[in-house]
């Protein structure tokens, strides 16, 4: 028998939705009854499926690439919702919109009137810190904080009403718990990780994994495995280790899971001693299966195959053979399907394996209920008042201030008194997108206002909330009336949101070299003022300057959609009794440097505050002086604008006379007449570049440019002989003048006409170019106040994709002895 827990469902009409093959267990078709043995049942039906209809099952497209009539026609396993994907691609699609598009989507996997073989689909979502993907769901405390609250009873419960606000929308399956061991705080999924200690990440995995499931929902455990032990915290990078302590360390979360009968597993984008993870079959069939006794069914990462030597995203037999049993393929499903089939013809993959890997799926899809559940709707409809229940999201406050870790408490200065006078300043002050971090609403968590968050709380509201109860006053984005005295200042800062790849760092310096909070907080430590600094993170960084300058430190973490839980333990009662003590303990060191001291390969293991550290409103402990001195200034002076999305300060927008100003979210956006559009692309990786498309049916001049609030001097960028360089495409020639911008607060500006030039570029050929910003700053730009560092204009017909912008001092392998452009490279 196998390990896996089968859960009490009743059994509907299986012989009409599975052709005649009636599940083991089952008396009658008609009755109430419990499918007692899913290996049986799927076993009798995998006896029943052709070569296609078996292949069909190992495929996973996304829903923006998948049909109801592809489900139908090509009888896909799965589907799943990428971040940012929604249904009718519409951001505030309602839970009935994601519960018709499910209903959709069962109806058509089971309807065998064009050769499927009727065999319900299962679809996937990254519901990793609550069911992130819709709007007005309860977004818990990222990972991070979640360890930090060292409570794996509260983490259980959390992912038990995850799984319930899923299950609403008519979702089968959830892509967590992730079960990395951070070691590296540069790696952008830090906040993914619980704990730097393997013993934490496994003492939630078993809990997380038995709540979710005890719902209903598939869970999965990942990414298998090392994904938190890359060089220098590179995201899909390589883990060198021996095996020993892979398992033991970055495998440890593993163990628990799967005696806890966790039925997914997911493989990891990283490498193993220069092997990637997805065509490792030592890691993936004989550990998993052999050594750690998993007997469910692995699933590729988003297009994690193409990562293998000799591999595209839709043709990799080396993956099948290694062990993954389902692709995921959002895009190229179809040829991987075709492919695969192909394969197994030629013999390059035997029909065994397919045999082997569809009847663990159609195991998991027994055990799960998911064969006898029916319309997805009548499941989760009656769930629907749990999404953002008020139940949810007093368990998400809970969980808020659990989280927080007291760095420092000078002169006792918090819990703070509710009555008294306050000003609140700090990007981070009124902005739950930015409290929410990556993996919210949309991928990289980006393109987010309040108004995305019905019944959410910033932090903002939180302190107003605490202060107002008691007769005191908040103050922000507003004037302090004369004669009033204020009792302190509270700053909200830190990382806005982030997701894989796009959130790697070279350094944990904070803002280095500009430091612009830290010049916030001496603004009032010059004027004597108390300072309470709320740090927004998804993972520890080297901050010594600004808890220097800082009365009280506190490390919030990405607290989620609930942020007045921060004020709750911030602030005293009323009464002057403490309201909620700090219980929170670093889960990982908090770093006293910036790089490593001799390698800046090697991960910092200098420490400022112990893993296990935090301070009680009660504590007299004394934080020493940090030391502020940097050990490693930056490589160079180069500002990234774009890299996979916008970088540091600068966000993308588009516009035309209509309106200059039109954001650009994270898929995309287009001008008011939509004569000009930005779409989201993939180059060298996921979603790491836009199309940029003038339609020229309108007339009028349209504009894609990066734009910051505060300018930025880039002086000594053109003092150095610096340049602007950028990677592009163009898919059609411009018909009308191509004009490239620098700005410095318009109308401050220099323009440059670059229509020759790309006329002059080969098509559907990637090219880095560069222009000097001498070259700029000859057409008019003052560049010590750059407000937006790359404009580009037409107004005819014109395609271009855009995949880097950055302003860099030095370029190699280029002259940068004329304007307006010279080509740096070729890139085919």
């Amino acid at each position: 028998m196998s390990k896996l827990r089968v859960f009490a469902v009743v059994t509907l009409s299986v012989v009409s939705v599975l052709g005649g093959v009636l599940a083991a267990g089952c008396t009658s078709p008609s009755e109430p009854s419990v499918t007692s043995d899913p290996e049986q049942a799927a076993k009798a039906l995998l006896a029943t499926l052709s070569l296609e209809q078996k292949v069909g099952q190992m495929i996973q497209g996304e829903i923006s690439q998948v049909t109801p009539d592809d489900l139908r026609k090509y009888g896909l396993g799965s589907v799943l919702n990428g971040g940012g994907s929604f249904p009718g691609g519409e951001k505030r699609a309602s839970i009935d919109d994601w519960l018709a598009l499910a209903d959709a989507y069962y109806l058509s996997s089971i309807d065998t009137t064009q050769g499927n073989a009727g065999i319900p689909v299962i679809w996937g979502t990254d519901a990793v810190h609550g069911h992130n993907n819709v709007v007005g769901a309860t977004i818990f405390p990222h990972n991070i904080g979640l360890g930090a609250a060292g409570d794996p009873t509260l983490v259980a419960a959390i992912s038990g009403a995850t799984a319930r606000e899923v299950k609403a929308t008519g979702i089968d399956w959830i892509f967590a718990p992730t079960v990395a061991v951070a070691r590296d705080y540069r790696w952008g999924r830090t906040y993914e990780s619980y704990s730097s200690d393997a013993a934490v990440v496994a003492s939630y995995a078993g809990g997380m994994v038995e709540a979710m499931q005890a719902e209903g929902i598939v869970a999965t455990t990942k990414h298998f495995v090392g994904d938190g032990a890359t060089v220098s915290g590179v995201d899909r990078g390589d883990t060198r280790l021996a095996l020993e302590e892979l398992i033991e360390v970055h495998g440890a979360g593993y163990k628990p899971a799967i005696a806890a009968g966790v039925q997914t597993v997911m493989a990891s984008f990283n490498s193993w001693n220069g092997e990637k993870v997805h065509g490792n079959k030592a890691l993936l069939t004989d550990v998993l299966r052999g050594d750690l006794g998993f007997d469910g069914f692995v699933v590729s990462d988003w297009n994690g195959i193409g990562e293998v030597e000799g591999c595209t995203d839709d043709d990799c037999p080396q993956a099948i053979n290694a062990g993954i049993d389902m692709v995921m393929v959002p895009q190229d499903w179809r040829s991987a399907l075709d492919n695969l089939v192909a394969q197994v013809r030629a013999g390059v993959v035997s029909e065994a394996r397919i045999d082997e890997a569809v009847l663990r799926i159609l195991k998991i899809k027994f055990a799960s209920g998911l064969m006898e559940r029916g319309l997805p709707s009548k499941i989760g409809r009656p769930l629907q008042s749990q999404v953002g229940s008020q139940d949810h999201r007093a368990l998400a406050r809970e969980a808020v201030r659990r989280s927080l870790v007291l760095l420092k408490n000078e002169k006792g200065l918090l819990p703070l008194d509710p009555a008294g006078q306050y000003l609140v300043v700090g990007e981070g002050a009124d902005n739950i997108g930015m409290q929410s971090g990556g993996w919210t609403i949309s991928w990289q968590g980006t393109g987010n206002s309040n108004e995305d968050f019905p019944n959410g709380t910033s932090l903002l509201d939180g302190f107003v909330e605490q202060v107002s109860k008691a007769g005191g006053k908040v103050y922000h984005n507003e004037p302090i009336p004369d004669g009033v005295e204020i009792d302190g200042v509270i700053a909200v800062f830190g990382e806005t949101p982030y997701a894989e790849m796009q959130g790697d760092i070279s350094s944990l310096a904070w803002q280095q070299p500009d430091f612009s909070d830290l010049a916030l907080l001496k603004q009032y430590q010059a004027q004597g003022l108390s300072i309470v600094s709320v740090f927004l993170s998804g993972r520890p960084l080297w901050v010594n300057r600004e808890i220097n300058a800082s009365s009280a430190f506190v490390a919030a973490w990405l607290p989620g959609s609930e942020g007045a839980g921060v004020a709750e333990v911030l602030f005293r009662n009323p009464d002057g009794s403490v309201q909620n003590e700090f219980v929170g303990r670093l889960p990982m060191s908090w770093p006293s440097a910036d790089i490593h001291a001799n390698d800046r390969s090697l991960a910092v293991v200098d420490t400022a505050f112990s893993r296990g550290y935090g301070l009680t409103t009660e504590a007299v402990e004394t934080v020493a002086a940090l030391p502020e001195a940097p050990r490693g200034e930056a490589l160079s002076l180069d500002r990234p604008v774009f890299a996979g999305g916008a970088r540091g300060p600068w966000r993308l927008y588009l516009g035309n006379e209509l309106d200059w100003a039109v954001a650009s979210g994270p898929r995309g956006g287009a001008t008011r007449d939509e004569q000009l559009a930005v779409s989201v692309i993939d180059h060298r990786v996921q979603e790491d570049a836009r199309r940029l498309e003038w339609s020229g049916n309108g007339g009028r001049s349209s504009q894609v440019y990066f734009r910051t609030d505060n300018p930025i001097n880039v002086s000594d960028l053109s003092t150095s002989g610096g340049a602007m360089v950028f990677e592009i495409r163009l898919g059609q020639q411009p018909i009308e003048p191509v004009k490239l911008r620098m700005d410095c607060l318009w109308p401050c500006s220099g323009e440059l006409d670059v229509t020759q030039q790309f006329e002059d570029l080969e098509l559907a050929a990637w090219h880095r170019l560069a222009i000097p910003l001498a070259c700029f700053e000859a057409a008019g730009t003052d560049m010590s106040a750059v407000d937006v560092p790359f404009l580009m204009s037409t107004s005819g017909a014109f395609s271009v994709d855009l995949a880097e912008v950055t302003l860099v001092e030095k370029i190699s392998e280029a002259s940068l002895l004329s304007c307006p452009i010279k080509e740096v490279a070729s890139l085919n």
